[in-house]
């Protein structure tokens, strides 16, 4: 069980190092990387404006938060409860398998690409 909160302990360093070099990348250039969904047919994929949503969070702006992609926001708590459920069943059972997780992640794509739709159409 150390072994395993050692190796998560690492992966989450590692990518808070990932999310800090991109960040200060994002701050350098003035933009985030170009989102190939929408440079190939002008459509909002589910994902684009993370960047953003995430600078606005930074600076406790909610309301920019919002605009920049909602459906993600609204999915922050259950993708957070997620991840800490799945760290807490590797670590406690040394299995990557939970069907609560399992579950979790099924609802998180379903309402990702039904965002993607709906996004599409309102604006």
């Amino acid at each position: 069980m150390k072994e395993r909160r050692k190796k998560v302990i690492k992966t989450a360093l590692i990518l808070c190092g990932i999310g800090a070099v991109y960040g200060l990348f994002v701050l350098i250039r003035r933009r985030g990387l170009p989102c190939m969904f929408n440079s190939l047919t002008g459509l909002e994929c589910p994902g684009c404006g993370i960047t953003g949503m995430i600078f606005c969070l930074l600076r406790l702006n909610f309301r920019g938060a919002w605009r920049e992609n909602a459906g993600v926001l609204c999915l922050l708590p259950l993708m957070a409860a997620t991840a800490a459920r799945f760290v807490y069943v590797y670590i406690r059972r040394g299995s990557t398998r939970d069907r609560l997780v399992d579950v979790s992640v099924w609802i998180m794509i379903a309402a990702l690409l039904a965002w993607g739709v709906v996004r599409n159409l309102i604006r």
